[in-house]
């Protein structure tokens, strides 16, 4: 490897880093604070908060490394310019597409990572996520309850406990069900307990009654009982198949999902896969942008802050079209091409800014050497 490509390379790849480092964890650690709620109200340790807030790396990592590359490369070039480094480095008769190769591997690095994040790392972090909040869903619901306090553990069920003891016990108990509204069920009990079976956690409650109103007639029901089993892990709705959202989802699950699946949601699924196979290109498209700044148009000793500040917004705005276009594609099909031919239009239309005037000065240099 020629000394100017290493020297350059070494410098994005060691700002790229750092960048994506700081950014990763400012993102991560605004999205995690959400998890907070998890270890106040449910009771959850702080290895299952740090590793539920972990799987999200990947996801984040996937957003975050074309904007990082983006940031570093025209940080690294523009210090080379000030530096009249990259005017040496052209005076030694160096083409554009020399001067831009440290900054094209760095690309290429970069996508080559994304493609593992968005074909791997992102579908097999996410189901984690997933299968873990249903796990924690279904299984702490019993540590969501406070006593003195009207708690709604799951939609449609309010639990009222007066005291809860060390040893689990618990006493006075009011548990009220409106998820059938044309037959509430309110049950009172003196006393119970909270049990964690091998179908998820239950009540036993004791020495109370259970009062069902039918709203048709306004009938009243009225059962006394001694002991009474109450299955918390039913209202949760729990059920043994859960749906794979498309981000859970490997490619080939996204493009021939074997799940029976409505036209809507293949849609989306489909959406997904192609998003899947686009995003990681960017890192191409946003080095390439980052690069132009600096190898197009005059030097100018006291800056490119107007240019910098244009390649910035069409660097932003060509991730904006990408993600709108996946928004367009999951409502119809027909805008998947458009996502294909939008990047490797990119693609071409920077190298061509950049390539345009490579065979005129070549020419020159011809002319002057003889």
């Amino acid at each position: 490897m020629q000394q100017y490509l290493r020297y350059i390379l070494f410098k994005i790849a060691g700002l790229f880093l750092l960048i994506t480092l700081s950014l990763t964890f400012l993102v991560w650690l605004t999205q995690s604070l959400r998890f907070v709620d998890l270890i106040v109200n449910r009771g959850l340790g702080a290895s299952t908060f740090l590793y539920l807030s972990t799987l999200l790396l990947p996801s984040l990592l996937s957003i975050v490394l074309p904007i990082a590359l983006f940031i570093s490369i025209a940080f690294v070039y523009s210090k080379l310019t000030m530096d009249s480094e990259l005017i040496v480095l052209k005076s030694a008769g160096l083409s554009k597409i020399e001067l831009i190769k440290p900054a094209l591997y760095a690309g290429v690095v970069a996508t080559i990572i994304g493609y593992t994040i968005s074909l791997w790392l992102l579908p097999a972090s996410y189901r984690e996520f997933k299968d873990m909040q249903s796990f924690i869903r279904d299984n702490y619901i019993s540590s969501l309850l406070q006593e003195g306090v009207f708690n709604n553990p799951v939609k449609g069920l309010t639990v009222y406990i007066r005291e809860i003891h060390d040893d689990g016990a618990l006493k006075g108990i009011l548990v009220h069900d409106n998820r059938n509204m044309k037959r509430p069920v309110t049950m009172m009990a003196e006393g119970g307990q909270l049990v964690n079976a091998v179908g998820g956690p239950r009540f036993i409650l004791a020495n109370g009654n259970r009062q069902e109103i039918s709203q048709e007639d306004g009938h009243l029901s009225l059962l006394y009982f001694e002991r009474y089993a109450l299955d918390i892990a039913s209202y949760a709705n729990t059920r043994e198949y859960r749906w794979r959202e498309p981000e859970e989802r490997y490619l080939s699950e996204l493009f021939w999902p074997e799940d029976n699946t409505s036209p809507n949601l293949l849609q989306k699924l489909r959406a997904e896969g192609h998003q899947r196979l686009v995003w990681p290109l960017y890192n191409i498209v946003l080095c390439l942008i980052a690069v132009m700044i600096f190898v197009t148009g005059e030097f100018n000793r006291r800056g490119n802050g107007l240019k910098t500040l244009a390649h910035s917004a069409a660097a932003f705005i060509s991730l904006g079209c990408s993600i709108a276009l996946n928004s367009l594609t999951a409502n119809n099909p027909h805008f998947a091409p458009v996502m294909y031919i939008l990047i490797f239009s990119l693609i071409g239309v920077c190298f061509y800014l950049i390539l345009r005037n490579e065979r005129g000065l070549t020419k020159k240099r011809k002319l002057v050497a003889a």
